[in-house]
């Protein structure tokens, strides 16, 4: 009876598991299809590189966390409704930006990261705040919500007018109305793979034996970074430092103020206790090593970009060692 279980339990698990790389393949190919769709129309606002990565493809390439944590708040899994914005802070940049490195070591300008970097250190702060309270509350959602918003505007102000910077467009020109259809379609599949996904890791985490947080901060944060990490990747290899960098920095930025905050304040949850234990903190250490390393060094290179994959490694050997 004892192996007929075991047997059962495996080729649940097993199918579970493709549930779940279904999942990924869906939010892979809505966010390839949203972010071409959203550049398309961003290079029309005639904004540079840098711009485009940290508010538009930033904010693109987030779809797949907030659905998916929106999913998981509605659901009644706090633990990867939160531990999938923290894990994926925590991948984009010691997963995604260290591997980014390693293939084209990313120079930044000291002066145009000011206010990104203050951005980012302002919503990791605010992060902390947040899973150290205890709760996401509607009106700490209309907070980070705001900030957000606030955000945006500057950073659109600030470069609206300014001449785009020598790296050439990241996409050949598209028509506005197939822009907007791939934009259209990138959220259909990107809300529909989220689904999917969290739908997996919820049963996946009963049939393991391992609780919500470890998924939400492992699989899922992994899972919904792809589309983060596909940009990145194709925009070092082309040598787009600005809209590779800027990617990871605006969907830092958004996961917190936007997927945090829309969940905050569409679905109220309680924050898993041990999510405050340290992975909220290893989140803060890797946005503060970044910040950082741009501000005494004005790149990113090889050596640090393998430091960082060698951090996330660790990083999830203890998660999964510890659960």
């Amino acid at each position: 009876m004892r192996h007929a279980r075991q047997a059962f339990t495996g080729a649940a698990s097993i199918m579970v598991v493709l549930q779940l790389l279904l999942g990924f393949a869906l939010l892979v190919a809505g966010g390839e299809a949203l972010v071409r769709g959203a550049v398309g129309l961003a290079e029309r606002l005639r904004v540079s590189p840098l711009v485009i990565g940290l508010t538009i493809v930033g904010f693109g390439t987030s779809a797949p966390e907030l659905v998916t944590s929106l999913q998981a708040a509605l659901a009644g899994a706090p633990g990867i409704a939160v531990g999938n914005v923290v894990g994926s802070n925590i991948a984009n940049v010691a997963l995604i930006l260290g591997l980014t490195a390693l293939i084209a070591p990313l120079a930044v300008a000291r002066a145009g990261f000011a206010r990104d970097g203050l951005a980012l250190a302002l919503a990791t702060g605010a992060c902390v705040a947040v899973v150290l309270g205890g709760a996401l509350n509607r009106w700490m959602g209309a907070l980070l919500v705001a900030g957000l918003a606030a955000y945006v505007a500057v950073a659109y102000r600030a470069e609206r007018d300014t001449a785009p910077a020598e790296e050439g467009p990241t996409t050949p020109a598209v028509r506005p109305w197939r822009a907007a259809a791939l934009t259209a379609a990138g959220i259909a599949t990107v809300i529909l793979g989220a689904r999917v996904a969290v739908d997996a890791a919820i049963e996946l985490a009963a049939l393991w034996g391992l609780s919500q947080a470890v998924v939400g901060l492992t699989v899922v944060a992994v899972g919904t970074s792809l589309p983060e990490l596909v940009t990145s990747v194709v925009a070092a290899s082309r040598r787009q430092p600005g809209l590779a960098f800027g990617n990871v920095v605006g969907s830092n930025i958004c996961n917190v103020g936007g997927i945090l905050g829309l969940t905050a304040l569409i679905a109220p949850i309680d924050v898993p206790d041990r999510i405050a234990t340290l992975d909220v903190w290893v989140m803060a250490g890797v946005a503060a090593g970044l910040i950082a390393l741009v501000i005494s060094r004005q790149r990113i290179g090889r050596i640090a970009g393998g430091l960082f994959l060698a951090g996330y490694a660790a990083y999830t050997a203890w998660l999964v060692a510890g659960t």
